[in-house]
C-alpha cells in the first residue's frame, strides 16, 4: 500500500501540530526530512529540511516500527511548531516524496483494522471517543475502544464453536454407539449464550441513548410556562415566551450535560383542542415527539385531565409555582422555584437507566445479536428433537456465529466500512 501522511491535530494556529506518516516508506521519508531518525519509541528533536537543504522547522520526532504502531505499519510522527505556514510547508514537502500521498478520511484507522490492530467495534468506539461530549459518552466509548465488546463476542463465539463441535462429533459417529449424550451440554451452552445476548440486546438501547443523548419533553397546556422553564434550564432565551397562549408551534430543542449525560430538552406546543389548523399540527407533532422521548415533564396549571397519559418515571408538577399559594410539587421557570429539585430528579432517573447500558452501542450491533439469537433458538429446537436433526442445527449455529462475527468485522462487512470511515478526520 502507499505510504500515507496527514495532519493528525486540528488545523489552524496551535502550540504544537502533529503530522503522521505511515507505511512502507515512512522511515525513509522521515530520514530524508530529518537526516537521522531516533530509535523506535523514543523521542528526539531534529531539524527538518527541504530537499535542497532549506530549514523547515525544529521538530520533535517519534518513530514506531511495525507492527508496534497504531496502524501496524512503520509510523513516523512529526511534532511541529503549530503555525499554519510550518504545517503547509511540511505537507508540501511530503507531497513531493515518492510513493507518498495524503491520507483519505479514516485511512489510518482503516489500516489498523486491516492489520489486525483493532476490530470493527473498536473502530466505532474510537469514533465515539473522538465525538464524546459528556463523561458518560467518554466512559462508554473507552470501554468499547478497549475491546470489551470484542472480548464478549469472542466468548460467545467460543461457546458456540464448542456446541457445534459436540454435535458434529455425534454426526461423525452416527453409525457407532456413542456412550455420551452431548445434548445436555450443548443446550447448556446455547442457553448461556442466549441469556447473555438477551441482556446485551436490552442494554444496547440504553447504550445507544447515552451515545446519541436522552430526550426529555416538556409538555402541558398552552401558557403553562413550558418555554420559560426551558429558558431557565438552558440559562438563556432559547424559546420565545409570551402571555399569549399558543406561542410555541414547533418543537424547540436545547442540548445539555446533566451529570455527565447528554440530555436534549424539548419545548413542545401547548396541548389543547384547537380549530387553528397550524396550531393543531403543532399539537399533533408535540404529542408524537413526547411519546418518543425517554422522559416527560408534565406542567399542570389546573385539575383538568392531561391529553397525554404520563408513563413510569415521568414527572408531573404544578406549573407557575410563583403564582400558587400552595407550591408543593410546583415549579417556576420565572423564579427558579423547584427547578433544582426537578433537575435532580431527572438526573437520578436517567442515571439509573444509564446503569443498565450494555457494550453494544449501535443499531447494527443489536440487529446482528438479534439475528444470532433467532438462529440459536432454531438450533436449540432442532437439537432437542434428536440426533437426526443435528446436521441442520449445526448449520444454524454457524449462521449465528457469522452474525456475531459481523459485529467485530470478522466476516465481510465491506459495505459498512466506507460509511464508517467517512466520519473520521484525515489524521485518523
Amino acid at each position: 500500500m502507499d505510504t500515507i501522511f496527514a495532519l493528525a491535530t486540528a488545523s489552524g494556529r496551535a502550540g504544537v501540530s502533529i503530522i503522521r506518516v505511515s507505511g512502507l516508506h515512512a522511515l525513509k521519508i522521515g530520514q530524508d526530512l530529518s537526516g537521522a531518525l531516533p530509535p523506535a519509541r523514543t523521542a528526539a528533536t531534529r531539524v527538518l529540511r527541504k530537499r535542497y537543504g532549506q530549514v523547515l522547522d525544529h521538530a520533535l520526532i517519534l518513530v514506531f516500527e511495525a507492527p508496534n504502531s497504531f496502524t501496524g505499519e512503520d509510523v513516523v510522527e512529526l511534532h511541529l511548531h503549530g503555525s499554519q505556514a510550518v504545517v503547509s510547508a511540511v505537507l508540501e514537502e511530503l507531497s513531493a516524496a515518492p510513493n507518498a500521498r495524503l491520507a483519505e478520511p479514516g485511512e489510518f484507522t482503516r489500516r489498523a483494522l486491516s492489520n489486525g490492530r483493532m476490530d470493527l467495534a473498536q473502530v466505532e468506539g474510537l469514533a465515539d471517543l473522538i465525538d464524546a461530549e459528556t463523561e458518560a459518552q467518554r466512559k462508554q466509548a473507552v470501554r468499547v475502544f478497549s475491546g470489551a465488546l470484542g472480548d464478549r463476542v469472542e466468548g460467545w463465539r467460543r461457546d458456540l464453536i464448542r456446541a457445534a463441535a459436540l454435535l458434529e462429533a455425534t454426526i461423525d459417529f452416527a453409525d457407532e454407539d456413542v456412550p455420551v449424550d452431548v445434548s445436555p451440554e450443548v443446550l447448556d451452552l446455547l442457553v448461556g449464550v442466549r441469556s447473555q445476548l438477551s441482556d446485551e440486546i436490552a442494554g444496547s438501547f440504553v447504550a445507544e441513548r447515552i451515545r446519541s443523548g436522552f430526550e426529555v419533553a416538556i409538555v402541558g397546556p398552552p401558557n403553562a410556562g413550558k418555554s420559560t422553564l426551558l429558558n431557565r434550564l438552558a440559562g438563556r432565551d432559547a424559546a420565545i415566551t409570551s402571555e399569549i397562549a399558543g406561542t410555541t408551534r414547533d418543537i424547540i430543542e436545547v442540548r445539555m450535560d446533566l451529570d455527565g449525560l447528554a440530555v436534549t430538552f424539548l419545548d413542545t406546543a401547548g396541548l389543547r383542542e384547537s380549530e387553528d389548523s397550524i396550531e393543531a399540527i403543532g399539537v399533533s407533532r408535540a404529542i408524537e415527539r413526547a411519546k418518543m422521548a425517554d422522559m416527560r415533564i408534565f406542567l399542570k396549571d389546573s385539575d383538568e385531565p392531561l391529553m397525554l397519559e404520563p408513563e413510569k418515571d415521568d414527572v408531573v408538577v404544578r406549573a407557575k409555582a410563583d403564582l400558587q399559594q400552595d407550591s408543593v410539587d410546583g415549579v417556576s421557570g420565572k423564579t427558579g422555584y423547584g427547578v433544582r429539585e426537578l433537575v435532580s430528579r431527572i438526573q437520578r432517573t436517567l442515571s439509573m437507566r444509564a446503569g443498565g447500558a450494555g457494550l453494544a452501542i449501535r443499531d447494527r450491533h443489536r440487529q446482528a445479536m438479534k439475528t444470532a439469537d433467532q438462529q440459536l433458538q432454531i438450533a436449540m429446537d432442532l437439537a432437542g428433537r434428536g440426533s437426526e436433526h443435528y446436521d441442520i442445527a449445526v448449520e444454524e449455529l454457524r449462521s449465528a456465529i457469522r452474525a456475531l462475527e459481523s459485529v467485530v468485522g470478522r466476516v465481510d462487512v465491506e459495505n459498512l466500512l466506507d460509511e464508517i470511515f467517512a466520519s473520521f478526520c484525515l489524521g485518523k
